[in-house]
């Protein structure tokens, strides 16, 4: 990160019913970034929390610095992506970095995304459980669930990457903002919207090893959530079907115009 020090970063941290141990993530991660003698700003968007997540935050904030944590807050819980969206919509950094609140991914491992992000020259570095230098410790029913949707989305999309979930995530902030102009996902599956609109826009991709430490004895992903997620998915997959469409009709019309002149 030593080529980086006059960029700025913003850290986007959705946080849903996380009043126990939001203040403890937040130290956690001015810490880290202190370390790194980085500039940056955290921006804790609450996902419509039903405990005290949110004006834990905020307190928090007034007591440390006002200016470097942005706190919001979403009216009713719509969703991880809605916040991360929201999130956006605050960032000043030149790079955006997605962070889940409950620290199952320590902020710490961002600095190897840089590296990759550099020798790669990627636009975009996500982390990947299926990378061979991750070390995962995680509840078996997230496991399963998440090798069960790997193989749909491989099967749907053939991207060129091996994991569309995990939390932790590096942007270019003009990626960002490229792809949110053609976004419409805000829920369940805005990961994988995300990644398939910024491959499309033919944005570079690279993957980082993680050290998942789940916080959790349990995962907090429910039946009702897991049937979302699916009906979510096959609605990019249409959206994702109609535009391959539409750039194939478009590409054939040109051809036959070039042909005709």
């Amino acid at each position: 990160m030593k080529n980086i020090k006059e960029k700025k970063i913003s850290i986007i941290m959705p946080a849903y019913n996380e009043g126990d141990r939001i203040v403890e993530s937040l130290k956690e991660t001015i810490k880290t970034f202190d370390d790194f003698e980085s500039n940056y700003e955290i921006i804790v968007v609450d996902d419509g929390s039903s405990d005290k997540t949110f004006e834990i935050a905020k307190n928090f904030a007034h007591e440390v610095n006002k200016d470097k944590i942005i706190v919001r807050r979403n009216r009713a819980n719509y969703g991880k992506g809605r916040a991360l969206y929201k999130g956006f919509r605050y960032a000043t950094g030149d790079f955006i970095i997605f962070l889940d609140a409950d620290m199952d991914l320590h902020p710490g491992q961002i600095d190897t995304f840089f590296d990759i992000m550099e020798l790669t020259d990627s636009d975009i570095v996500i982390g990947s459980k299926r990378h061979p230098n991750s070390k995962l410790f995680y509840p078996k029913d997230r496991r399963i669930m998440s090798a069960v949707y790997f193989f749909i989305v491989k099967m749907l999309f053939g991207l060129p990457i091996n994991d569309t979930q995990t939390g932790l995530k590096l942007f270019k902030a003009y990626t960002l903002k490229q792809v949110f102009s053609e976004f419409i996902s805000r829920e369940f599956a805005f990961d994988l919207e995300l990644l398939v609109t910024a491959h499309r826009f033919g944005y570079k991709i690279a993957e980082a090893p993680v050290h998942i430490d789940s916080q959790r004895e349990y995962s907090r992903i429910g039946p009702a959530t897991v049937y979302k997620m699916c009906l979510d998915t096959i609605a990019i997959y249409l959206r994702y079907v109609r535009n391959r469409t539409k750039r194939l009709a478009s590409r054939l019309k040109s051809k036959k115009n070039q042909g005709l002149n």
